[in-house]
């Protein structure tokens, strides 16, 4: 773990890209010559990179530090309703490894299995130093996963198994270092917090569209679970229904509500799990499903904005870039059918992770831990 002026400087060189010693210095209030000391011990431990020296007119030339992308390795592992994913990030984010695994329902051995085969065959990829630099593995997964064997259409008896089980802890025992575990959901938002291009947002509301649909919250540049790890289930949010019924998010903007249009008009969904940045020509299954799903994101916006006066609504979620901009017009489209007096409407706009956001969200928990600290802490100071 980093001490808190080692956390506060990596946090600041991440935002920025590079900064050089009299830049934190003057942001953080440090001294230079405490600056001086983390900076030089940071490079020592190979998590910080020297850049090209800045001369100025007059003095030393400055000269900048950046995050080394080999400094540290973060591993994420995403359990869904329908697909299991294990990445391999390095300091920067970036995606140095990646495996996948589809199926119709998760079960616990299986997902055990495929775990382990993928650290095996992720670490064997990987020189002993660099495998040394692993600092954790974050697990973003549904809560309570056996509540959903109904209506993923999974045997109960094997959605049950998930209640007996530490998933947590199983995966612990094969790894030396440390395994941390949080909603899939609040995870993507997570990744669009710490990975995303969210131009400096500090309050938003985000909803990643997977086979159900979830989301998150972001208050004051951080993440915001609540006491429980359950605050922003918005897949739980109501929403109008047929005849005037309250019925939930998740039972009109989730991807399994257009699987299941799809196959009563005996088509072939394989796609939407296997190939997400491809889904092909789904014609008017499709376009219903944007047109209901939007609607339905439209009043969860709006509601929301009765609580909280959040600067923007991000969607996301396990599609192809095509369609996430079809559904975010289309919900743009349908607040401003909504009554909205006396509401201060968020901007809704596009998610910029992707598909990989609720992996990468689990990876994001190792590397937030062990190395950052939120942006709220950062605006107050030290």
């Amino acid at each position: 773990m980093r001490d808190a002026n080692e956390r506060v400087v990596l946090s600041l060189v991440r935002r920025h890209g590079s900064l050089a010693k009299t830049d934190i210095a003057r942001m953080t209030g440090l001294s230079a010559q405490t600056v001086s000391v983390i900076m030089r011990e940071l490079e020592n431990e190979g998590l910080f990179l020297r850049q090209e020296p800045i001369r100025g007119k007059i003095g030393q030339p400055s000269i900048p530090m950046a995050l080394n992308p080999d400094g540290a390795y973060f591993l994420g592992l995403k359990i869904g309703r329908r697909s299991a994913e294990l990445v391999l990030i390095d300091f920067l984010g970036q995606v140095r490894a990646t495996k996948q695994m589809s199926y119709r329902y998760p079960a616990p051995r299986e997902t055990v299995e495929f775990v382990t085969e993928g650290l095996g065959e992720i670490r064997a990829g990987l020189s002993a130093v660099q495998d040394k630099r692993i600092a954790g593995l974050g697990i973003a997964m549904p809560f309570e996963l056996w509540n959903w064997a109904d209506t993923a259409g999974a045997p109960r008896d094997v959605m049950d198994q998930w209640r007996h089980r530490d998933i947590r802890a199983e995966i612990q025992a094969q790894c030396s270092f440390p395994v941390y575990l949080q909603n899939d959901a609040t995870s993507a938002c997570g990744a669009e917090l710490v990975f995303g291009q969210t131009g400096g947002l500090r309050d938003f509301i985000y909803f990643y569209i997977g086979a159900f649909a979830g989301g998150g919250i972001v208050l004051n540049g951080s993440l915001y679970s609540g006491p429980t790890g359950n605050a922003g289930a918005l897949g739980s949010m109501p929403v109008p229904g047929a005849a005037g019924k309250p019925i939930q998010l998740i039972d009109v903007a989730s991807i399994a509500i257009l699987e299941q249009a799809l196959n009563a008009r005996g088509r072939d969904a394989s796609q939407l799990w296997t190939s997400p940045e491809d889904w092909g020509d789904l014609g008017a299954e499709l376009d219903n499903w944007i047109e209901a799903a939007s609607s339905a994101l439209a009043y969860g916006i709006v509601a929301a904005s009765s609580v909280i006066d959040f600067e923007a609504a991000i969607i996301d979620g396990w599609m192809p870039a095509s369609v996430r901009q079809r559904l975010v017009a289309a919900t743009q489209a349908a607040i401003s059918k909504v009554d909205v007096e006396g509401l201060r409407i968020p901007s809704v706009r596009e998610g910029t992770v992707g598909i990989h956001a609720r992996a990468l969200g689990g990876a994001s928990l190792p590397l937030s831990e062990r190395f950052l600290i939120s942006a709220n802490a950062l605006s107050k100071g030290l």
